[in-house]
């Protein structure tokens, strides 16, 4: 911007200096009445044309935003990444956990059902006929591969579920040593509160678990007193040396 200035002020210095040198060649005085009165419009008109001049080299200026360099930090960035990190792993745990709990309350379902149904089997047991055990221990097989199944679905999502615990310690610690506090005890109370959430469900899980177990025992020791009542396809063999009572536990 300061050359093009200089260049324009030298322009009309020059301009002025061969107007007098002009006269002064051909005898004229510098300055005579007419000049007087011709000289004001000319400067005027070269006043205007630095002045337009000087305005077109300012808009020439770029305009550069001031910016916040703590804004653009290493450190700055950083901290903004490892919050994105830790948000997006907290969604990832959240869901998972859902998707957990939702399968272990299935399962648990699942297990008191085949809880229920040994209990009666074992109340029935002495007073039905063949086909009637064998009926009713269909329904059992059957409530069998049911939790099975639903077992085997909750072991699915809790092996998600722990990559996703995983990445959420890891995305807390990172939060932590890049000095994103405020990221970081977020991300250490939803993995706190999650696991007490999980914890709780797995708890009642464990307890249909021991029932049923305690259900399963009740009905072998009353089975061993009525063996009689069970059908052929249970009962087996009542030669010596053969369990009488061979079946899928």
């Amino acid at each position: 911007m300061i050359p093009a200035l200089l260049s324009l002020f030298l322009l009309f210095f020059c301009y002025n200096c061969s107007l007098c040198f002009s006269h002064s060649r051909h005898g004229l005085p510098a300055l005579t009445s007419s000049s007087r009165r011709c000289l004001p419009g000319g400067a005027w008109w070269w006043h205007g044309a630095v002045g337009a001049g000087l305005g077109a080299a300012l808009c020439a200026v770029p305009v550069v935003e001031k910016q916040n360099s703590a804004s653009l930090s290493n450190d700055a960035l950083i901290k903004r990444a490892v919050s994105l990190v830790t948000d997006s792993t907290s969604t990832l745990l959240s869901q998972t956990t859902y998707a957990l709990i939702e399968a272990l309350t299935e399962y648990t379902k699942a297990v008191y059902t085949l809880v229920s149904l040994y209990k009666q089997y074992t109340n029935l047991l002495g007073k039905m006929n063949s086909d009637e055990v064998d009926a009713v221990w269909q329904v059992v097989i059957g409530a069998r591969v049911d939790m099975t199944t639903k077992q085997q679905e909750y072991l699915r999502l809790e092996s998600s579920w722990m990559t996703a615990l995983r990445l959420s310690e890891m995305a807390a610690e990172a939060a932590y040593q890049s000095g994103a506090d405020q990221a970081s005890v977020t991300a250490r109370s939803h993995i706190q509160l999650i696991k007490s959430q999980v914890q709780e469900v797995r708890q009642l899980s464990q307890k249909a678990e021991t029932k049923l177990a305690e259900a399963q025992t009740e009905e072998l020791l009353k089975a061993q007193g009525e063996e009689s009542s069970l059908p052929q396809g249970i009962l087996g063999s009542t030669d010596a040396g053969e369990d009488p009572y061979l079946r899928e536990d």
